[in-house]
């Protein structure tokens, strides 16, 4: 199963740290956000990848392309124009990398890698956010119910839209609230080939249109996940991924 990546935002509530790179570039522990995420997929055998760029896509382009390089010791003979890289560090990732558009939304961006999909059940999942989440369990739950979709629903501090769901299906998406004990959407989708159908053009957000027609039509599940979840949309919480990492308790190291 491939996992396609949201990673093409401006990132703009995390300004200070987007000025220079895109958001899934931040670093967490010297890694990138993007490399976490990938490498959480990869402990459940999930290795192909379809990152969809837009925002200085290019430095992304230039991590992978680069990537043994910026992993190892490296050696440049300048008088016989030759370059020795030293134990390459790599990774089982099959990675395309899409320029999707500066501005497209993300419905739109979803829509766009629909090739490299080829018709296949899928996983998603944004280029900012963490989680000890069990993949294998996911893509489980999601072959059981058989529904069109299945989204991950978690349980931090009420400051987004919610979930309501019953017996497994969501009923509906609601706007932000100060209870925290109701499920938001945290990511990590599994996804039937059908639901690009459900993606009109560019200017489709994923989680207006295609989500609440899932939602309204009884076909889309949510996978309950009361463990560790964190997104990075501010400083802050860059700082508490980077604290969790620094101090070695980062529950979504699986591996």
């Amino acid at each position: 199963m491939k996992t396609v990546i949201l990673a093409g935002g401006y990132g703009s509530r995390i300004a200070e740290e987007t000025i220079l790179k895109p958001k899934p570039m931040i670093e967490i522990g010297e890694r990138p956000i993007l490399w976490h995420i990938m490498k959480v997929y990869s402990h459940y055998g999930i290795n192909e990848f379809i990152i969809c760029l837009g925002y200085k896509g290019s430095f992304i382009k230039d991590y992978f392309i680069n990537y043994a390089s910026y992993n190892s010791d490296v050696t440049f003979d300048m008088k016989n124009d030759s370059i020795n890289i030293h134990d390459k560090i790599s990774e089982p990732w099959k990675v395309t990398l899409v320029d999707t558009g500066l501005d497209t939304m993300t419905g739109g961006r979803i829509k766009r890698v629909s090739k490299y999909i080829e018709n296949e059940s899928f996983c998603l999942t944004y280029g900012d956010g963490l989680a000890d989440i069990n993949i294998s369990k996911l893509i489980d739950h999601h072959k059981k119910s058989k529904l069109e979709a299945t989204v991950t629903g978690v349980s931090p501090p009420g400051r987004y839209g919610v979930i309501e769901s019953k017996n497994g299906l969501v009923n509906k998406f609601s706007e932000k609230t100060n209870q925290t004990d109701m499920l938001i959407n945290g990511g990590f989708f599994v996804l039937n080939p059908s639901v690009l159908k459900k993606i009109n053009n560019d200017q489709t957000v994923w989680e207006k249109e295609p989500l609440e027609n899932l939602a309204k039509s009884g076909q889309l599940g949510v996978y309950k996940h009361d463990k560790f979840w964190q997104s990075m949309d501010t400083l802050r919480e860059k700082k508490i991924l980077e604290d969790l990492w620094q101090k070695k308790k980062a529950p979504w190291k699986l591996w």
